[in-house]
């Protein structure tokens, strides 16, 4: 451990002229750090890239995560980020400084895969591929590079929506509406909302419009029709944000993504893709859109959801997760959350 307590005292020298005291880590929660040897990097570069950033389609095909190799000796600080995959032996000290952050409780074993935190900044979080020098390295990591995906997703997933609901949940919206319109949907408290013709809309465009702008429009038509055909729903978006939203959108058809609707509780339609206000128009803008239909048959009523996304030159994911949980939250009638 000699070797583990000179690459913490190096890494204190470097970041504090007093007290070795942990400084918050560095990065966004969608950037990974890889760590591992030089000598076996080339032979895992490819599949572990692969593993930890699938693709996603926002407007377009996305990468999940953006992932970075460092070798062990690289003088950019890898240490200080906010999400590090290691991948190496108990004999290789940068990583046996991590596993000796484990609880005494967990028994140590090569091959494996733990998790640990804090080690070498705070709200830092280590996945640790621990290797067995006497086995191949290619097998060892490729069998569990799947998993450490599936940990750093299930992360990411929790962190987004502790984010989302950071100003706190709006519960009371809940009752509200459930009493005024027949239906609830579960919001962040930043959340504004206003109701015309049975339109309703909510939005949060904080900090900045300029910058960042979520919202979501409910509304219905009774009697329900059947079998709304996508051309007909995507006019109705239009006729929407003619009237109700303050500028309108026109949606690109030719690039649409459809399916059936993702829920246990209601039957419907959804359909994603790319939004933009009419050529010629004073204030230029795109984004993201998640449409759904949603046939509420005790009201006799075809709900329109409509949640679009404004987030120029910014990740998208995220916010896309933030649409998506918002429009799961939705129940007609007097259906729990």
């Amino acid at each position: 451990m000699r070797h583990a307590l000179l690459l913490t005292t190096l890494a204190c020298l470097a970041f504090s002229n007093t007290a070795c005291e942990p400084g918050l880590a560095w990065g966004d929660p969608q950037a990974v750090i890889v760590v591992a040897d030089q000598e076996s990097w080339p032979q895992l570069e490819d599949s572990v890239f692969s593993a930890l950033s699938p693709t996603v389609w926002t407007v377009r095909e996305d990468y999940t995560f953006r992932v970075a190799y460092r070798a062990p000796d690289d003088t950019n600080s890898w240490w200080r980020f906010r999400e590090l995959v290691l991948i190496g032996s108990e004999d290789d000290a940068w990583l046996a400084e991590a596993l000796a952050t484990l609880p005494s409780t967990v028994e140590v074993s090569a091959p494996g895969l733990y998790e640990t935190e804090d080690v070498w900044a705070r709200g830092q979080s280590v996945t640790i591929i621990l290797l067995d020098p006497g086995q191949p390295v290619q097998d060892q990591v490729f069998s569990r590079i799947g998993a450490v995906h599936e940990v750093l997703l299930g992360r990411f997933l929790r962190g987004a929506e502790n984010r989302m609901f950071l100003s706190g949940r709006d519960s009371a919206l809940i009752d509200t509406l459930q009493a005024i319109a027949g239906f609830s949907i579960l919001l962040p408290d930043v959340y504004q909302w206003g109701v015309e013709d049975s339109v309703y809309v909510f939005r949060n465009d904080n900090p900045d419009p300029s910058e960042l702008i979520r919202q979501f429009t409910v509304t219905w038509r009774t009697p329900a029709p059947q079998d709304l055909p996508v051309d007909s729903i995507l006019d109705w978006r239009k006729a929407i944000s003619e009237v109700y939203w303050p500028y309108p959108q026109v949606v690109d058809r030719e690039n649409l993504r459809t399916n059936s609707l993702p829920s246990r509780n209601l039957l419907g339609s959804e359909v994603r893709g790319a939004w933009m206000n009419p050529p010629g128009s004073m204030w230029p803008a795109a984004g993201a859109f998640i449409l759904r239909t949603a046939l509420c048959p005790h009201q006799n009523r075809l709900y329109f959801l409509d949640a679009w996304l404004y987030a120029p030159g910014k990740d998208k994911w995220e916010y896309m997760l933030q649409l998506e949980t918002i429009l799961g939250s939705f129940r007609c009638g007097t259906q729990g959350m």
